[in-house]
C-alpha cells in the first residue's frame, strides 16, 4: 500500500502531523508512506525512519505534480487542505482523505467570540482524518529525529552553559505572538538561571537587547552582589546561529523550554520537555498547544478580544497589547 501525506508548512504544523506518519506506517501492512512539503522545510523529516520518500516544493507545482503521478498512489492524505493540496489531488485522482481545519468554527471564535472550537487537539484532528484505513491513535505523542551531524556538542556553547540550561525560543511568526522585549528580560530574570535564546536571524537583534541587559562585568563587587541577591541569569543569545535541527537539538538538552506560540513548542513537546507557552493573540483552545508533555499556559484571559486572529499581526489592532503586557509569570523551576 502506497499512501502520500501532504503538508507543505509550516515547522510547528509538520510536526504536529509526525503521530500519523507513524500509526500509518507501523500498523497497516507493508505500507510505503512518502511525504509531500516545501523545500524549506525538507530538514523536519529527513530523518524521519518513517518517511520511505520525501517530495519537495521548490517554485513550481507542476514538477512536483509530475513527479507524484509516477509513483501511482492507493491513498492521499491531505493534511493541509488549501488550494495547492486541492490541484494535487484533482491530478493524481486517487482516493484521499482531507483534514478538516474548523475555520467556520475559527472564525465564529475571532470575530463574534462564540466558542464552538472542539475540545480537541489539532494531532487528534489530524488522526481522525485517516481512521477509516485501519489505525488507531497511540501514546507516543510527536516525533523529532535530529541527524547525528546535527547535534550540538557542548563544548560549542559557553561554559555557563554546558552542564544544564533553560532554552527560551523568543520568535515568532507575527509580532502578537511575542512578548515585548521588556517583558522577555522580566521573564528572563524570573527564570533565573543560564538560558539559551532560540530564534531565527530576525530574532537576534532581540536577543542581544536581552543578553546585554544580563552582562556580567568583570567587576568582583558587582558579582558579590549578583550572589547575595541570588542571581543566576546568564545569556548565550544563540538566536541565528543554528540551523533548525541544530536548535532542535539545544531544545533536546535543555531542562526546560520557554516558547511562545510556535515551532520550537512542538519540537520541545517531541522531546517530553516541561514546556511553558507563552501565548498572545493566538488561544490554546485553537487545538495546537504541547501535545502528551507536561506544560503551563501563560496567557491574560481578563480581556475580551483575544483571539483577535487565529494566525497574528504585526502590532497590537488596539494599541494597548495586554494580552502580552499584562500577563503573569507563575512558575517555580528547581534550583
Amino acid at each position: 500500500m502506497k499512501i502520500l501525506i501532504i503538508r507543505f508548512s509550516s515547522i510547528g504544523d509538520i510536526v504536529l502531523t509526525t503521530p500519523v506518519i507513524r500509526v500509518l506506517k507501523t500498523q497497516l501492512e507493508d505500507a510505503e508512506i512518502h511525504y509531500a512539503t516545501k523545500i524549506q522545510y525538507s530538514s523536519i523529516l529527513e530523518a524521519n525512519p518513517y518517511i520511505d520518500k520525501l517530495f519537495l516544493l521548490d517554485k513550481e507545482l507542476g514538477n512536483l505534480i509530475e513527479q507524484l503521478r509516477g509513483e501511482k498512489y492507493d491513498y492521499v492524505i491531505d493534511l493541509h487542505r488549501n488550494l495547492r493540496t486541492r490541484i494535487i489531488k484533482a491530478a493524481l485522482w486517487r482516493k484521499s482523505f482531507s483534514f478538516n481545519k474548523i475555520n467556520f468554527q475559527k472564525w465564529l471564535k475571532v470575530n463574534l467570540k462564540i466558542d464552538q472550537l472542539p475540545a480537541v487537539h489539532i494531532v487528534d484532528r489530524y488522526l481522525e482524518t485517516v481512521t477509516s484505513l485501519g489505525v488507531k491513535p497511540d501514546a507516543l505523542g510527536l516525533d523529532y529525529f535530529i541527524p547525528e551531524k546535527d547535534e550540538v556538542p557542548s563544548d560549542w556553547l559557553p561554559e555557563t552553559h554546558r552542564k544544564s540550561f533553560v532554552a527560551y525560543a523568543i520568535g515568532a511568526q507575527h509580532n502578537t505572538k511575542k512578548l515585548p522585549l521588556p517583558r522577555m528580560i522580566e521573564l528572563c530574570d524570573r527564570i533565573n538561571k543560564p538560558i539559551v535564546l532560540l530564534g531565527g536571524k530576525e530574532d537576534f537583534e532581540a536577543g542581544e537587547g536581552i543578553r546585554s541587559f544580563f552582562e556580567r562585568t568583570n567587576s568582583d563587587e558587582y558579582e558579590a552582589g549578583l550572589q547575595e541577591l541570588n542571581k543566576k541569569t546568564v545569556i548565550y543569545n544563540a538566536c541565528g546561529k543554528f540551523n533548525l535541527n541544530q536548535s532542535a537539538s539545544l531544545v533536546k538538552r535543555s531542562t526546560h523550554v520557554f516558547t511562545h506560540d510556535t515551532g520550537l513548542m512542538h519540537v520541545a513537546a517531541a522531546f517530553k520537555k516541561e514546556v511553558f507557552s507563552i501565548w498572545g493573540n493566538t488561544i490554546p483552545e485553537f487545538g495546537m498547544y504541547p501535545y502528551r508533555t507536561k506544560f503551563t499556559v501563560f496567557e491574560n484571559k481578563r480581556i475580551d478580544c483575544r483571539p483577535c486572529s487565529k494566525i497574528g499581526y504585526s502590532k497590537c489592532p488596539k494599541g494597548h497589547f495586554k494580552c502580552m503586557n499584562e500577563i503573569v509569570f507563575d512558575f517555580y523551576l528547581p534550583q
